[in-house]
């Protein structure tokens, strides 16, 4: 049977919410039974534990608009600080606890001033800077990585991505995904969305001309 989460139509904001749920459950799942040096695994954003990019994920939610908003002023305007802020709220004292307070957020539809679609590219994203260290693979249905995909292209909200492909051809090989003009970089509809959002670790799934050029503008050395 086809799952209606994944075939709904792409232009309602609300139907990415079954998405969303989806991934949080599998997520959850992926890292119950974990032992606690497991928990302290570096993720891929830089200078964060697997532990505190899971706590970030269950800040964002379990934050609206007005304490987003309250947020940003306590911080004086410091996104990176209140960032920090609401991920120590979240992170409890044993990763336990952390994990609990994340299953706990799972069918939340509260979040920031953000679009529902921003909400599953945070959750895949993140998701994702979770399992690559930890060596956990998650085959995601193409439709979802390609509506992703889709919405990356066309945004720089909350990370660089429009702009970082900006005068480069991107094709998917898996899926239907492609967009813009000049030299290509094709790979895996996944690799693209990791790329487009400044993980350099996926790179090295993406070929073609215009491969070196994204892995530099994804910081990469």
């Amino acid at each position: 049977m086809t799952d209606p989460a994944v075939t709904a139509p792409r232009g309602r904001s609300a139907d990415a919410w079954p998405l969303i749920r989806a991934e949080r459950a599998a997520l959850a799942a992926a890292l119950a039974d974990m032992t606690d040096e497991r928990w302290e695994t570096p993720s891929l954003c830089a200078g964060l534990t697997v532990r505190e990019v899971l706590a970030h994920l269950t800040a964002g939610a379990s934050l609206n608009a007005v304490r987003w908003m309250a947020g940003v002023i306590r911080c004086r305007f410091d996104f990176d600080k209140q960032v920090a802020m609401r991920l120590a709220e979240q992170l409890g004292s044993t990763p336990a606890e952390t994990l609990e307070r994340f299953r706990r957020v799972v069918p939340s539809t509260t979040k920031p001033p953000l679009p529902a679609i921003a909400m599953l590219g945070e959750t895949i994203v993140h998701g994702e800077d979770i399992r690559r260290p930890l060596g956990i693979r998650r085959d995601y249905p193409i439709e979802v990585v390609t509506r992703l995909a889709e919405y990356y292209q066309g945004s720089d909200l909350v990370v660089v991505a429009k702009g970082r492909i900006e005068g480069l051809k991107l094709v998917a090989e898996d899926g239907p995904f492609t967009t813009g003009s000049g030299p290509v970089v094709s790979g895996p509809t996944l690799a693209l969305v990791m790329a487009m959002t400044g993980r350099a670790t996926y790179c090295g799934e993406l070929e073609g001309d215009g491969a070196e050029l994204l892995r530099s503008r994804c910081g990469a050395e």
